[in-house]
């Protein structure tokens, strides 16, 4: 038998060993979180508890995360848009950026046993992608607890790919931070492709590393054209720091995920 064929074949037992114990001390962590966002009274308390537990899982799981420029995040209020690569993301920036973040996510999450009340219990922002007319209502939701101080994380593309590149970026981070007239924190995400394929299969170890890039300002303003002026410069900031295609113009099958 070839050498690389024997290789594979001694670490597949590994391999799933690993996947099974990543997976069980998820859950473990998982509900550790939960159980404190039951009992902590203050939102702020149990996004530390969640903060926590992210940390302690990528950490137990040997998957290191490294997060940098950090002190790029303005000290008042800000949405964070970040590309999107895998399920594991929402994890990653849980553990990553201070407590003081709330995230916006897919509705979907919402209706889901536990999953929903723990994340509301932190929380997050739900938002409809398919029925207009419920989106529009989430947006002005959104809306009105980011004009009341609420620092906000978005994955703009809505989904990611089971190939590399940056999707096209859905408007609603943008218009809400023109609106509001905060700053929009553009931050990139690496190997999570890797520790949570988004082709499937058992999690593997690898390293992940978080990067804030530096804010894009703009003043309180009601037009499109602003949003959408935010909306690109955040988009070409993240897609010159990744490195990977345009995905704008080639496009690829899409896996569902986390909004």
């Amino acid at each position: 038998m070839p050498a690389p064929a024997a290789r594979r074949l001694l670490m597949a037992p590994l391999r799933t060993a690993y996947g099974i114990y990543a997976v069980a001390l998820f859950l473990a962590m998982a509900l550790c979180a939960f159980l404190a966002t039951l009992f902590l009274p203050r939102v702020q308390h149990r996004r530390a508890a969640a903060r926590a537990a992210a940390r302690a899982f990528l950490w137990l799981a040997g998957m290191p995360l490294t997060v940098k420029s950090l002190g790029r995040l303005p000290d008042g209020q800000c949405v964070v848009v970040s590309n999107h690569v895998s399920y594991i993301d929402g994890v990653v920036f849980t553990a990553a950026l201070p407590p003081r973040f709330g995230f916006v996510i897919k509705r979907e999450m919402n209706s889901v046993p536990g999953i929903g009340l723990f994340l509301r219990r932190l929380g997050s922002e739900f938002v409809e992608r398919f029925n207009r007319h419920r989106g529009a209502s989430d947006a002005r939701r959104v809306l009105r607890n980011a004009v009341n101080g609420k620092s906000l994380v978005f994955f703009p593309e809505g989904t990611f790919t089971r190939t590399p590149g940056l999707l096209k970026f859905h408007s609603g981070a943008f218009i809400t931070a023109a609106r509001v007239g905060c700053p929009v924190v553009p931050a990139t995400v690496k190997g999570t492709r890797v520790t949570l394929s988004p082709n499937g299969g058992l999690p593997r170890p690898g390293r992940i590393v978080v990067e804030i890039l530096p804010p894009v300002t703009v003043s309180a303003d009601q037009s499109e054209a602003v949003a959408m002026d935010l909306r690109d410069q955040a988009r070409d900031a993240i897609l010159r720091e990744l490195g990977e295609p345009d995905l704008v113009e080639q496009p690829t099958p899409r896996e569902s995920a986390a909004a």
